[in-house]
């Protein structure tokens, strides 16, 4: 029988110089109801190439690659105008891998470790193309602990944030530590809707193309530290 797929479908790009590893990914997304893998790129700048020829709704990118790395690619991929609605989901081989912070600050809306489970792979690619950002809470906490050396109280205003509001800067602390719209919504007593138009406006404001960009801000400005994270 066909397999038919429709415009519905989350279409992906995979990004890996190990053609084993993109064989495996493409198995399961083609045989996933509601994912289309589009193409494949075994560098850096065939992925830009590639993301710029098939506008990709998620790509699934490896850090390590020859002629450009994934770092670099993803920071083409997001900054360029054509290309800026595709969101790229790191592919990493440890969840403390030292090139991971360096990608969500080029614009990556999370990362994935390489043995996650089929399930949890396809749940964070769906995310992914939502709108959302792949940041377990742990991992980040780790993650940002290692990499930003921001494990001490902040001094005076957190730098960048002068522009948001009291209540936004409550927001921000809690989607930095991991709760979820519904788990903000309850901790603050707002409506879920409220809380959205929160994050909207501080997408805004600090410039900010998804949920994990403002996870990095809300750390590198000293708003929250790897000491106030669960």
């Amino acid at each position: 029988m066909t397999d038919v797929r429709t415009a519905a479908d989350v279409r992906v790009l995979l990004a890996d110089d190990h053609p084993l590893m993109r064989e495996s990914f493409r198995a399961l997304l083609d045989a996933s109801p509601g994912f289309t893998t589009v193409g494949e790129a075994g560098t850096g700048a065939e992925a830009v190439r590639e993301a710029r020829r098939l506008m990709p709704d998620v790509i699934l990118m490896d850090v390590r690659m020859p002629e450009m790395d994934g770092i670099e690619a993803t920071r083409q991929i997001c900054a360029a105008p054509e290309t800026a609605s595709v969101r790229v989901l790191i592919l990493t081989t440890f969840d403390l891998d030292e090139y991971v912070y360096a990608a969500l600050q080029a614009g990556a809306s999370g990362f994935l470790v390489k043995d996650a489970t089929a399930t949890e792979l396809l749940n964070g690619v769906r995310l992914v193309a939502a709108g959302e950002a792949l940041l377990a809470p742990r991992a980040t906490r780790r993650l940002i602990d290692a990499f930003t050396g921001r494990d001490k109280p902040s001094s005076g205003a957190p730098r960048g944030l002068e522009a948001i509001t009291d209540r936004e800067r409550e927001v921000l602390s809690l989607i930095a530590v991991g709760l979820s719209n519904t788990e903000i919504a309850e901790h603050l007593y707002l409506g879920v809707g409220t809380v959205k138009t929160h994050i909207g406006r501080l997408l805004h404001k600090l410039a900010a193309r998804d949920r994990a960009q403002l996870v990095i801000a809300a750390y590198e400005s000293g708003l929250v530290t790897a000491r106030d994270h669960p």
